[in-house]
């Protein structure tokens, strides 16, 4: 390869996908993932959050450039054949903290997940969740009745976040959302913007009555009884864009979208 850069190339299952990746191997050189110093990402948001994650377990962490072949892709750029190399070698790093999520389930079994985007819990039945929400050890939340609630990485504000009308934050803030999900009581808190540093506790009330999952992206625990979130700041992950759509350009655009 010409800059010495070994790179790796992998596509999501979908047919767009995997015709674009026929097309870029035969036109580039490729390494296998475990040999490569940056990896190229064909596909979705949902296939980058799966690789990404795939690293996480690996412990083999590169910088990732992805091209959009999915539905949103806000965490890729546009997909092109053409000057790949010339791309890669102006595309703009940014460094993404990811959340580790450590659930205990009601029957004491514990698991620690990363997380990208979001760390949710949600009600498992038609019962509501009631919630004792604490931040850095300070129960600011003593009963949260909601359908559920969510923390978000800058990264993932525009995602589930935004869904659930949580603000968005500017790459780079060093801030988390903490937002509610349809919360029934206190009818009018909204959520709150908290310092990346801050460590979130959320326990469980009546865990059995009203049961609740907890969810990091993508994978689940059900029937937790209390989760630990805060920043794993030993794992960080690097996403490359292009300077033209470079993602803290796109997060702010995003607030200005009717």
């Amino acid at each position: 390869m010409s800059d010495g850069v070994r790179r790796a190339l992998v596509g999501s299952p979908t047919h767009p996908a995997q015709v674009a990746e026929r097309e870029l191997r035969d036109r580039y050189e490729w390494v296998a993932p475990d040999e490569a110093d940056m990896i190229v990402v064909l596909g979705g948001d949902g296939f980058m959050l799966q690789t990404l994650h795939a690293m996480l377990e690996r412990r083999r962490i590169v910088p990732a450039f992805g091209m959009n072949l999915g539905t949103v892709g806000f965490l890729m750029n546009d997909w092109r054949l053409e000057g790949l190399d010339e791309r890669l070698a102006r595309a703009k790093p940014f460094r993404v903290s990811p959340l580790s999520m450590t659930a205990t389930t009601i029957d004491g079994e514990t698991h620690q997940i990363p997380a990208i985007n979001e760390v949710s819990l949600l009600r498992e039945t038609r019962q509501t969740a009631k919630l004792e929400v604490t931040v850095n050890d300070r129960a600011v939340l003593p009963e949260l009745v909601c359908d559920g609630i969510l923390v978000a990485t800058p990264a993932g504000s525009t995602a589930y976040n935004l869904s659930a009308n949580g603000p968005i934050l500017p790459l780079g803030s060093a801030l988390l959302a903490l937002t509610p999900i349809s919360p029934f009581r206190p009818r009018r808190w909204r959520g709150a913007i908290l310092p990346e540093k801050a460590r979130i506790a959320i326990t469980v009330l009546e865990p059995e009555k009203r049961p609740v999952s907890a969810v990091a992206d993508q994978r689940e625990v059900r029937d937790v009884a209390h989760v630990e979130i805060a920043i794993d700041r030993m794992r960080g992950l690097t996403l490359m864009f292009d300077p033209e759509h470079a993602l803290d350009d796109r997060i702010t655009m995003e607030q200005f979208i009717a």
